[in-house]
């Protein structure tokens, strides 16, 4: 059995408490390696250590940084079909949702990040005075210090770069924290670090419980700025501590997306994106639509079509290649999304396909399998189309006028992400102004390009990731005027 160590100051080493904690598999239910117990006091180390080599990584050339992250990027690359086995083993998900999509966007973030920190600029200003005289202003960019990440289970490695990556390009260092459920893809992400030759303090992983080490980053004093990806609830909690402090914040909360379909759309390709929309990665995306709006006249046919292509998929052994749907994160979450299902059923709701667990044979017989789930007949205000469910759980619901569909679909407290399928462009437009959600795809669904930001909206969050503004997040602005 493997034990993970924290990587503080550019060696792995063990936690402070000298306790670890179980990681289970949760496609066997079985413990297959321990996780380091941490807590304020490994936090202070790899705090002093990113503290300690801030000086010289935020004087390093961009281009040097560069070679540095993109040599990481080729371990990465060259290692990938081990970080992919890894990520299926730790999370639950298809090996081959694994090595199609989270190992490919980790390598791509570090490469993007590597790339765009060589091409940032800042501004100036000519400014004419009285008498002839000018004065010039121009902003400065400054790498923010010592900074704090911390990333969910869902998309392990994937998201846990897309914080790291442009923080260290922006020539900050980072204390880190991945999600004690899904800790192996970043301790082996510390072994390829020590490979690549990150100089000794830029990047500092510690593993362990939220309470413990995530709270212990938020309240350091040299910790000058949190990007957070999680619950709306722990983000409420971060915003409370670090306020007061004035601690930059970035935080990307929960999500309870809309889908809505229009019966002009483009049916087959609106039908297959549905499908994998709703039950990717066992619906644990929190880009997920769990809220199926579709137009009275094509909601019957849509919905036979819907729950014959759900019932195709397969449910199995995550480590197997036919496989569609593998386990959720933990027996925890497995409660929690068995839990929700009883209550959808209790507010009126009725079970088109799903909603059972799924009992498998051999090394999976003991794992958190639940059936994709549909489930009709709701109230748009109910608590199952209100509340983050997270699951393999798909509301689907008929609506008859564009006024109607989008009372309904802005009445959550989320607004994190939405999909809208329609052939017509001006409704297109029009709606898409009027979604309350961070980000709107049109026609297609997860369709990302690294320049553009992202973030939700309401209790979805809180300011932007990816593109240039996360390097501006990461950066602080200074503006000098000189009189020339």
């Amino acid at each position: 059995m493997e034990t993970i160590e924290n990587y503080i100051g550019g060696e792995l080493v063990k936690p402070a408490s000298g306790n670890y904690l179980d990681n289970v598999n949760p496609a066997t239910g079985e413990v297959y390696s321990l996780i380091p117990d941490s807590d304020d006091r490994d936090v202070h180390l790899a705090a002093e250590a990113a503290k300690a080599a801030f000086p010289e990584w935020s004087k390093t050339p961009a281009e040097n940084r560069f070679e540095i992250l993109m040599r990481l990027v080729s371990l990465i690359e060259r290692d990938a079909e081990q970080l992919a086995l890894a990520e299926s083993i730790d999370n639950g998900k298809p090996l081959s949702l694994a090595r199609s999509l989270d190992i490919p966007r980790a390598a791509s973030n570090f490469r993007f990040y590597a790339t765009a920190a060589m091409h940032t600029f800042n501004e100036s200003h000519d400014t004419s005075l009285a008498g002839g005289a000018r004065a010039l202003n121009y902003t400065l960019r400054q790498p923010l210090g010592v900074v704090g990440c911390i990333s969910p289970w869902n998309l392990p490695l994937y998201l846990f770069t897309w914080k790291i990556a442009p923080a260290i390009a922006a020539g900050c260092t980072v204390v880190a924290k991945p999600s004690e459920v899904t800790p192996m893809t970043a301790f082996l992400l510390s072994r390829l670090c020590l490979e690549a030759g990150l100089p000794v303090g830029v990047l500092n992983i510690i593993h362990g419980l939220g309470p413990k080490v995530g709270a212990a980053i938020v309240a350091h004093r040299d910790i000058k700025a949190i990007s957070f990806t999680g619950g709306t609830k722990t983000g409420e909690g971060i915003a409370r501590i670090a306020a007061p402090m004035f601690k930059k914040l970035s935080l990307e909360l929960g999500g309870k997306n809309p889908n809505i379909i229009f019966a002009d759309c483009n049916y087959e390709e609106m039908l297959s994106t549905t499908v994998r929309s709703s039950f990717a990665n066992q619906g644990q995306i929190c880009l997920c639509g769990s809220r199926i709006f579709v137009e009275r006249p094509m909601y019957e046919q849509f919905k036979g079509d819907f729950v014959e292509r759900t019932k195709q998929l397969r449910v199995g052994d995550p480590l197997e290649p036919d496989t569609n749907v593998g386990a959720v994160v933990s027996k925890l979450h497995f409660d929690k999304i068995m839990s929700y299902i009883d209550i959808a059923q209790t507010e009126g709701g009725s079970i088109l396909t799903g909603g059972q667990q799924v009992h498998l044979d051999g090394r999976c017989a003991d794992g958190f399998f639940i059936e994709p789930t549909i489930i009709e007949g709701l109230n748009h205000d109910c608590r199952t189309n209100q509340e983050e469910i997270f699951g393999p759980v798909v509301t689907i619901m008929p609506f008859d006028t564009e006024e109607e569909v989008l009372s309904h679909a802005n009445s959550v407290r989320y607004g994190l992400s939405s999909t809208l399928w329609t052939q017509n462009l001006s409704r297109a437009h029009r709606l898409a102004a009027q979604i309350e959600s961070g980000i709107v795809w049109i026609n297609c669904w997860l369709l990302r390009d690294l320049r553009t930001p992202f973030g939700g909206v309401k209790d979805s969050g809180m300011g932007r990731e990816g593109g240039f503004e996360a390097l501006k997040f990461f950066t602080e602005e200074k503006n000098v005027c000189i009189k020339v």
